[in-house]
């Protein structure tokens, strides 16, 4: 009678458990990145803790990268030391985003991984119990190599049909998230099912669990089937698949049904998430700035579209227009494939891999009155640096062609169908 939630920390604590149950589960996969790490590195100095017990244990320099600021360089030398010193694993400027980084060489399905960052959600996407939390709490989780959670009760988000042309899987949690709310989820489980997320390719899926915590959840989580074998194939880590699904009479709070095909594009208005409409409600709206990457969407899937749409064309006179792949691996894949010079022609500044503009640490910090579409997960007020600048939120279909006419602008109006069922560019 398990979700995905309650079957994982069932395995991972050595007891049945079930939703409100409190439980002490092994770590498998701990992990910091440069803006939280520091903290919890001073509390285990401050503990006299200099090893550390969690299998992986991995610090990723990535938010400030390359650091803008001697206190923050001053921050990356206290973590490269204390890897070193621990026997943690060090993640350089340049390797790529955390949540990124880890599906791609860490997490795997039925894992435990905690991280020092609310986004940690995208593993779960591998069929991960993964999930954000304190620094201190990250920090002893590392050192002893277990932690303590309240099982959470589970939505479960059955999504059928096919999606119209135009639209992906960032529309769709958008969709969600304006649905039900920032807070609709707090401390639940989002467990992803259904004939649209079982076709979803994996980099689709990391969309969803990605941003499950917009909505509040401890976790995002996906069945670990064929398209999450294929994936760890590719990467080399076939050994790291094990397959793990519900069970058909596991108990769910409630189930929540979307039919795919009466989705249109999204877009977040500022300054919240759940701020959400249609794309008519935004078409039109001047952007000064357009930003595609993220862990959200960074990876060589959203690059593809977004170089469809851009190839052959100019950025708009008045629109900024910033690329920044998700990981070094993306960001060679990208070069072999030309989508970069695609970029380039089109007048996009490219970054190195890394979260770039979107925390507005640097790296297109906004000016006063500035819009920017972006395809990140968050678009608080002052989420890019400037509490006077406006976030909204898409896909990269709709970001890259609204680069193009300088305005929000709905990416229907140029992807077509193609005879084979392939995404055409008109």
């Amino acid at each position: 009678m398990g979700t995905l939630a309650e079957k994982i920390l069932s395995a991972k604590s050595g007891k049945d458990c079930s939703a409100n149950d409190i439980v002490i589960a092994k770590v498998d996969v701990a992990a910091f990145q440069d803006g939280t790490g520091p903290l919890g590195v001073r509390q285990l100095q401050k503990m006299n803790i200099t090893k550390v017990k969690a299998p992986k244990s991995i610090f990723f320099l990535d938010h400030a990268a390359p650091s803008p600021r001697r206190e923050l360089s001053n921050d990356h030398m206290l973590l490269r030391e204390f890897s070193k010193q621990a026997g943690a694993i060090l993640s350089e400027i340049g390797d790529g985003v955390i949540h990124q980084r880890l599906v791609e060489s860490f997490a795997k399905p039925g894992d435990v991984v905690i991280g020092g960052d609310s986004h940690t959600c995208t593993s779960g996407a591998l069929g991960a119990f993964a999930t954000g939390m304190g620094s201190t709490d990250v920090a002893i989780g590392m050192a002893i190599g277990k932690t303590w959670f309240k099982v959470p009760e589970t939505i479960k988000i059955e999504v059928n049909g096919k999606f119209q042309i135009g639209v992906f899987s960032k529309d769709l949690i958008l969709y969600l998230i304006g649905m039900i709310g920032a807070d609709g989820a707090t401390y639940k489980a989002l467990e992803f099912g259904g004939s649209t997320i079982d076709k979803m390719s994996m980099e689709s899926r990391f969309v969803l669990s990605n941003m499950a915590v917009e909505a509040g959840a401890k976790v995002g989580l996906i069945t670990s089937d064929r398209v999450t074998r294929e994936y760890l194939k590719a990467r080399g880590r076939l050994k790291d698949y094990q397959p793990l699904a519900p069970d058909m009479d596991a108990n769910y709070e409630k189930v929540i049904k979307i039919d795919a095909a009466k989705i249109e594009p999204q877009v977040a208005f500022p300054h919240t998430v759940d701020n959400t409409r249609p794309i008519s409600s935004a078409k039109g709206k001047k952007v000064s700035q357009v930003f595609i990457g993220t862990c959200t969407n960074g990876r060589i899937e959203d690059l593809k579209i977004a170089a469809k749409i851009l190839s052959g064309k100019k950025r708009a006179t008045d629109t900024r227009l910033i690329v920044v792949p998700a990981s070094r691996d993306v960001y060679l894949e990208a070069m072999k494939l030309g989508l970069l010079a695609t970029f380039v022609k089109a007048g996009a500044i490219i970054m190195g891999p890394g979260c770039g503009p979107c925390v507005g640490v640097h790296q297109g910090v906004l000016g006063n009155g500035e819009v920017c579409l972006s395809t990140a997960n968050r678009n608080f007020k002052g989420r890019m640096g400037n509490p006077e600048g406006f976030v909204y939120l898409s896909s990269p279909a709709t970001a890259a062609y609204s680069a193009i006419k300088g305005k929000i602008s709905d990416p229907r109006e140029v992807i077509k169908k193609g005879k084979k069922g392939e995404i055409r560019v008109n």
